[in-house]
C-alpha cells in the first residue's frame, strides 16, 4: 500500500487541480479532436492509435458508475460530480471532432446523407456551447441517451474500419447492434420504480430504432470510404489504370457502339478489403449492378471500374452510376446524359 502512495497523492492533485479549472477538460476535448484529425490526414498509422484513445474513453464512459465506486472503495478517491460532467462533456466533444471532418468527406450532400451529417454536426455545436448542454440536453434524461447513442454510433463507424480493418457492412451491422444493447442499460436505469408495461413498451420501441437504424442505412455516409477521382468515358488505358476524357453528355450511336467506362478511385484504410458496387440507373430505374473488389492503403485511392456495353435502345435521357457498399451505403454518384 505504501508503493501507492505517491500515485493516489499524485491523482489527488490531479483531481483537485481539475475540480479548480474543470472548464479545462472541456475546451481540451474540443482542441484534441480537431487536432486528432489533422494528425490522421497526415499518417494513417496515426489514426489507429487516435482510434483506439477513442474507444477507450467511451469504455470509461459506459462503465463511469462502477469506475467511480471502485475508486472510491479501493483508494477512498471520491470524484466530484462537476469534474464528472465536464469528463463527459470533454469524451463527447473529442469524438464528434474527430468523426465529424471523415463525414464531412464521405457525405454525397445532394442526398438524404446530408441530414446525417447535420445531425452530427448539430451535435458537435450543442457539445461546445455550455448553456445547451448543461441547461437544455443533461436534464432531459431521453435527449441525453439520443445524444450519446448517436455519438457512440459514429465514433464505431469510423473506428472499426481503422482498428480492425472491417468491411464497411460489418462495421455498420457491429456499429448498429452495439449502440443499441448498450443503450438498454441506460434505458433501464433511466425506467426504474416504471410500470413494467410501459419499460416493455419502450425497450420494444429501442429495438424499432434499431429496425430503423438498418433501414435508414444508405442515408449514413461510409466513414472511412470516398472517392477521391471519378470519370465517365469512352475509352480505358487497363494498362496505366488511367481513364480517357470524362464526359458529361454522350451521343447516343457511339454509347451503343462503344459502350461506356465508369471510373471510380477510392480511398479506403490500409488493410481493408471490400467488395463495392456500380449501379447503373436510368430515369430512377436500376439496369445494371456490377461488384468491384478494391483494397485499402493505396493514398491516391483504389482504382476500379465498371464498362458496359448494353443499353437499351432507348437511352436517351439522365443517367447515374451509383457507388455502393454491399450493405448498400452510397458513396458517392457520378451522372451523364444521352443525347442524340
Amino acid at each position: 500500500m505504501q508503493s501507492m502512495q505517491p500515485w493516489k497523492t499524485r491523482l489527488q492533485q490531479l483531481i483537485a487541480l481539475s475540480s479548480r479549472y474543470p472548464r479545462a477538460l472541456a475546451l481540451f476535448g474540443f482542441a484534441s479532436g480537431l487536432a486528432s484529425f489533422l494528425l490522421v490526414e497526415r499518417k494513417e498509422s496515426l489514426a489507429r492509435l487516435i482510434a483506439l484513445v477513442m474507444l477507450v474513453s467511451w469504455v470509461w464512459l459506459l462503465l463511469e458508475n462502477l469506475l467511480t465506486r471502485s475508486l472510491s472503495r479501493w483508494f477512498r478517491l471520491d470524484l466530484p460530480p462537476p469534474l464528472l460532467r465536464y469528463a463527459t462533456q470533454m469524451i463527447h466533444q473529442e469524438s464528434l471532432f474527430f468523426v465529424l471532418p471523415f463525414f464531412f468527406t464521405t457525405t454525397t450532400w445532394n442526398s438524404g446523407q446530408a441530414v446525417f451529417t447535420s445531425l452530427l454536426g448539430l451535435a458537435a455545436l450543442v457539445s461546445i456551447v455550455d448553456p445547451l448542454y448543461y441547461h437544455w440536453l443533461a436534464p432531459r434524461r431521453w435527449a441525453l441517451m439520443a445524444f450519446h447513442c448517436l455519438t457512440l454510433f459514429a465514433v464505431l463507424l469510423t473506428t472499426l474500419p481503422l482498428i480492425y480493418q472491417l468491411a464497411t457492412p460489418q462495421s455498420y451491422r457491429l456499429a448498429l447492434a452495439s449502440t443499441v444493447l448498450l443503450a438498454f442499460p441506460s434505458l433501464l436505469g433511466a425506467l426504474r420504480g416504471q410500470h413494467w408495461r410501459r419499460r416493455l413498451i419502450l425497450l420494444g420501441l429501442l429495438a424499432a430504432l434499431g429496425g430503423a437504424g438498418w433501414w435508414a442505412r444508405a442515408w449514413v455516409p461510409p466513414a472511412t470510404l470516398w472517392l477521391s477521382e471519378v470519370a465517365v468515358s469512352l475509352e480505358m488505358d487497363g494498362r496505366n489504370r488511367e481513364p480517357g476524357a470524362s464526359l458529361k453528355r454522350i451521343d447516343l450511336a457511339r454509347l451503343h457502339a462503344q459502350g461506356l467506362y465508369a471510373y471510380t478511385s477510392i480511398h479506403a484504410p490500409r488493410g481493408l478489403n471490400e467488395r463495392i458496387y456500380h449501379v447503373w440507373r436510368h430515369a430512377g430505374r436500376e439496369v445494371d449492378r456490377i461488384p468491384l473488389e478494391i483494397r485499402g492503403g493505396r493514398r491516391e485511392g483504389y482504382r476500379a471500374w465498371s464498362h458496359k456495353r448494353r443499353f437499351p435502345e432507348n437511352a436517351l435521357g439522365r443517367w447515374e452510376v451509383r457507388v455502393q457498399t454491399e450493405a448498400g451505403q452510397l458513396i458517392g454518384v457520378l451522372r451523364f446524359k444521352v443525347v442524340e
